[in-house]
């Protein structure tokens, strides 16, 4: 069955394989999903990432982080969907957790964190939430 939204698809198999223990996740690759991926890792709630072919899209490899056998990423939430996409400008985007979080924003220099939006001072959509 296809999915509608690759993005939530993605978030919903990192969430699954955190609450499963399991040490990786494999996810259908896009350069959205990459661009998410790089930032998970320089914020460091995956330990890496790889993209390997498969003579379709690709498959990207997510090496999942745990903190004394709990995982690092405790929740994380699809903002923007499909049916209603939620944009903010630069002062009106989220702080998550009062800043002990992160929230993944598109705009048009490219998918950034809130923070990164903020000192580069752009808006964009909300992708998702972490923390």
């Amino acid at each position: 069955m296809p999915v509608t939204d690759t993005i939530s698809d993605f978030l919903t198999r990192i969430r699954n394989a955190s609450a499963a223990r399991h040490k990786s996740v494999d996810i259908p690759s896009s350069n959205l999903k990459m661009a998410i991926a790089e930032i998970l890792k320089d914020q460091g709630y995956i330990q890496d990432f790889s993209k390997s072919e498969d003579g379709k899209q690709g498959v990207l490899s997510l090496k999942l982080r745990y903190y004394y056998g709990q995982p690092v990423i405790r929740e994380i939430q699809r903002v923007s969907k499909p049916g209603r996409r939620i944009y903010a400008a630069v002062d009106r985007l989220p702080r998550v957790r009062n800043g002990l979080g992160i929230a993944i924003i598109s705009t048009p220099r490219g998918v950034m964190t809130d923070k990164q939006a903020r000192s580069e001072n752009v808006g964009g959509e909300v992708l998702c939430t972490i923390w």
